[in-house]
């Protein structure tokens, strides 16, 4: 087996976020010489394009979701499963496969907001996406699971626990999938930075929330909408992107809307975004078409006896829908300390509509 496959295997899985670099983003600003490059023109296959492409550096499956309760209490749930290439050769499979696995989940209640890590290694069962002897979608790691009815995600059920809660979603959804950027291009920067990128954002859930460490406590019923996106690239970050400030919203009205900033180290920052209707039918936004500004900073607690200045409140305007609203979170206090560590949480937003979503905020 390739020794520094070995290192590498190791120096994730073992040593966690503790053992990264303090600019643990800079494997996505790497060089992606010898992995398969993004291009323009993508022609797409669904279902196939729902499982990896190994030839690409780095890839994610990535569900959030804005849920209440019977009586009105909001809760948050996000599950993300990441593949990662440690090189570029052919994978092998087995036990000299090339491919390194990491899932996130988090759960915010009322009461609090608790997450997890976890790594695998790829080629002996433990974590991937395939579809099964029976032909359906399975993603998962190790006892988090995400399997399909069909060869597609969706519809499909997701189950996985963090501390001593355990969730289990169930899937659907009727619109088409959205290609974002130039019809699933997804440009990152002005210097050639991209990367292949769709959604789903019209996803209806039904969940159910138990302490599975409390004997006999009564499910918590939840309900709600959902987002996922879909995203692979060798090279997602340009040289002097620090992180991005990404955000997606369903409104009351039955839109949705996605906007994302690239951070440039000069200010010249890099924007994008989709409007998308109940129908499905999505409209790219470009940075003629937002207005997407911080209007303040909060102390937010990233380990214990410290804490980071964030942008957690915004303003967005669309003017040529003659639309505008504020951005604020749930809760201040949604910092995951992982292996790359960043900000993820319910969002509520005011103004011309009403709605819920989440936002991301990574490099700080």
């Amino acid at each position: 087996m390739n020794t520094k496959r070995i290192v590498w295997l190791l120096f994730m899985i073992c040593c966690g976020s503790y053992a990264y670099a303090a600019d643990s983003f800079q494997l996505l600003r790497s060089d992606p010489t010898g992995y398969a490059e993004v291009k323009p023109n993508r022609e797409w296959r669904f279902p196939q394009d729902h499982l990896p492409h190994e030839t690409y550096r780095i890839e994610w499956w990535y569900l959030t979701a804005n849920l209440s309760d019977e009586a009105g209490n909001q809760y948050g749930v996000h599950w993300t499963l990441f593949r990662q290439s440690l090189d570029t050769e052919p994978n092998p499979g087995g036990w000299s496969s090339n491919q390194v696995w990491m899932a996130h989940g988090a759960i915010s209640t009322p009461k609090g907001h608790v997450y997890k890590q976890r790594f695998a290694r790829g080629g002996i069962g433990q974590a991937g996406v395939k579809l099964n002897s029976d032909g359906l979608f399975e993603a998962w790691l190790d006892d988090w699971t995400w399997r399909g009815n069909s060869a597609s995600p969706l519809p499909g059920q997701l189950e996985f626990a963090v501390d001593d809660f355990k969730i289990s979603l169930s899937l659907k959804a009727s619109t088409p999938w959205v290609l974002q950027g130039e019809s699933g291009y997804s440009q990152k920067s002005s210097m050639g930075q991209a990367s292949y990128y769709y959604s789903q954002p019209h996803i209806n859930i039904t969940a159910q929330l138990t302490r599975h460490k409390v004997p006999n406590e009564t499910p918590i019923k939840l309900t709600g909408q959902g987002w996922l996106d879909r995203e692979w690239s060798s090279q997602p970050l340009a040289p002097d992107q620090p992180g991005w400030d990404w955000l997606s919203i369903h409104l009351d009205d039955g839109n949705a809307l996605m906007i994302y900033r690239l951070r440039h180290t000069n200010g010249d920052h890099w924007y994008s975004g989709s409007w998308v209707n109940p129908d499905g039918i999505s409209e790219t936004l470009g940075p003629d078409d937002i207005v997407f500004k911080e209007t303040r900073r909060t102390s937010v607690e990233v380990s214990s006896g410290q804490s980071r200045e964030m942008p957690l409140h915004w303003r967005i305007e669309l003017p040529s829908k003659n639309l505008a609203w504020d951005v604020a979170p749930l809760s201040a206090e949604h910092w995951l300390d992982t292996a790359f560590p960043y900000w993820e949480g319910p969002i509520e937003v005011t103004g011309s509509t009403t709605g819920k979503g989440f936002m991301e905020l990574t490099g700080y």
